[in-house]
């Protein structure tokens, strides 16, 4: 094995051990989380239109009471505002939480004022920056209603009151690595949680789907159109090989990716028994 390679299975490794699992609200998740993931994980929380954000908010207050650390779901489209802002950063930091993550969502239309991520951003940082660490979201792929360069404006933007960036769901190593270039490019230095899909099964999927809602459902799959057609297609899609076509980027010097983000749909023991077995057997 070359220096390179030992590199970049040491930095692939590390990365696992840390890595991130997104849930989605819906009822049994947090039973799942109790008995399959780790408590040394962090828990992503995240927020819908269907739902709200109370169901976002009462399952991050559970699992942090359980012992998780968790990363509530902040969508600025689903904040009335400003004291309604203030009333969930004051339940958040009674619950311990230091990590939030600011979409704009996809509300529409929206509950209030805040019409896009930047202006609850700048609220938050009016308030005193009351979470440490504050992520925000990339496009590596195109974003169905917003032009590529102005997502990598976005990000230039919201840098200023960021801490990071997760990278939305890409099943190609090459787009991945030419977003990253971008994004640098930009002079957007704020490290990167690499978002990857976790093992998920079609049918699987499809029911988790069902659950989230029959409107929010389709909405998601027309704005993605990429997505099912990779997770269903026989031998079309698995996380592995992905990180695996993707560790180069992990160990370059100017990509900062510094976590995995596993968007899990709900399957969390499928997603655990991955990792384990990704931590197992060594990256080749």
């Amino acid at each position: 094995m070359s220096v390179n390679s030992g590199r970049s299975d040491a930095t692939l490794i590390g990365l696992l051990r840390s890595a991130r699992y997104e849930v989605i609200p819906t009822a049994g998740v947090e039973e799942k989380v109790l008995a399959c993931v780790p408590q040394d994980l962090t828990v992503t929380v995240t927020a819908s239109p269907s739902k709200g954000l109370e169901a976002t908010l009462e399952l991050t207050e559970r699992l942090r009471a359980g012992g998780y650390r968790v990363v509530p779901h902040l969508s600025a489209r689903l904040v009335r505002d400003g004291a309604h802002l203030r009333e969930i950063v004051d339940r958040l930091r009674t619950a311990g939480i230091d990590d939030v993550f600011v979409p704009a969502g996809d509300a529409d239309p929206p509950a209030g004022r805040f019409d896009a991520a930047l202006p609850l951003l700048v609220e938050l940082t009016q308030l005193g920056r009351p979470f440490p660490n504050v992520g925000i979201p990339g496009y590596p792929e195109s974003h169905p209603r917003i032009d590529d360069d102005i997502t990598i404006q976005a990000m230039w933007d919201k840098r200023a009151h960021a801490t990071y960036i997760v990278s939305n769901l890409c099943f190609d190593a090459r787009v991945l690595a030419t977003w990253i270039a971008r994004v640098r490019r930009r002079q957007v230095t704020l490290p990167i949680h690499l978002g990857v899909a976790g093992p998920v099964e079609s049918t699987k999927l499809l029911t988790v789907a069902t659950k989230i809602g029959v409107g929010e459902s389709t909405r998601f799959l027309r704005t993605h159109p990429s997505w099912l057609t990779n997770l269903i297609r026989p031998g079309g899609y698995s996380p592995e090989r992905l990180l695996r076509r993707v560790t180069s980027l992990l160990t370059a010097p100017d990509s900062t990716v510094v976590a995995v983000h596993v968007y899990t749909f709900n399957q969390l023991a499928e997603a655990e028994r991955w990792r384990q077995r990704m931590l197992r057997e060594r990256p080749r």
